[in-house]
């Protein structure tokens, strides 16, 4: 029974085995999530700019600065997908196939987060430099302690592509 199972199962995904597949959703999950985030925190980002220069033009390039700070998370998990990939093929055993799925829902979920959470933090700095504060310095140092977790999580994929077999 379990063979006919895992045959039913195999030809329904057109040939892949489900620990295929599992790496595959990892990925997915890896990419997607990553982009979404970049995505979302670059739009709060370019919003906050257009609401600031309202106030003062001359502000672009800062606020142009910031608003791509978020942008970066997207990249990480576009980079990630280039480490794990190599160790997926139709072979792939379940705990490897396991593995890539937790690196790209680890990866993902952090990198969704640490985008929308860095376009906040930034969209404040674009709002007050918009009333003619002088904070891009600070606003970028401090737009800089999410991307830290965002790296963590590159790095994690990094680390656990290292412990996968070929």
């Amino acid at each position: 029974m379990p063979y006919i199972l895992s045959a039913a199962v195999t030809n329904a995904v057109g040939g892949g085995t489900p620990a295929y597949i599992l790496a595959w959703i990892g990925i997915f999950f890896m990419v997607a999530l990553s982009g979404v985030g970049s995505a979302w925190g670059t739009v709060i980002g370019g919003s906050a700019t257009v609401a600031a220069m309202k106030k003062r033009d001359d502000i672009f390039a800062n606020c142009m600065i910031l608003s791509a700070m978020p942008g970066t998370q997207g990249l990480y998990g576009f980079g990630a997908f280039f480490i794990l990939k190599a160790h997926i093929n139709p072979q792939i055993s379940m705990i490897t196939a396991a593995a890539i799925f937790g690196a790209g829902l680890i990866s993902g979920i952090v990198n969704l987060i640490s985008a929308y959470w860095q376009a906040r933090i930034v969209a404040n700095g674009i709002e007050s430099i918009g009333n003619g504060n002088d904070v891009f310095s600070n606003t970028l140092i401090l737009g800089v302690y999410p991307e830290l977790y965002a790296i963590i999580s590159f790095a994690a994929c990094f680390l656990i592509s290292g412990m996968l077999p070929m």
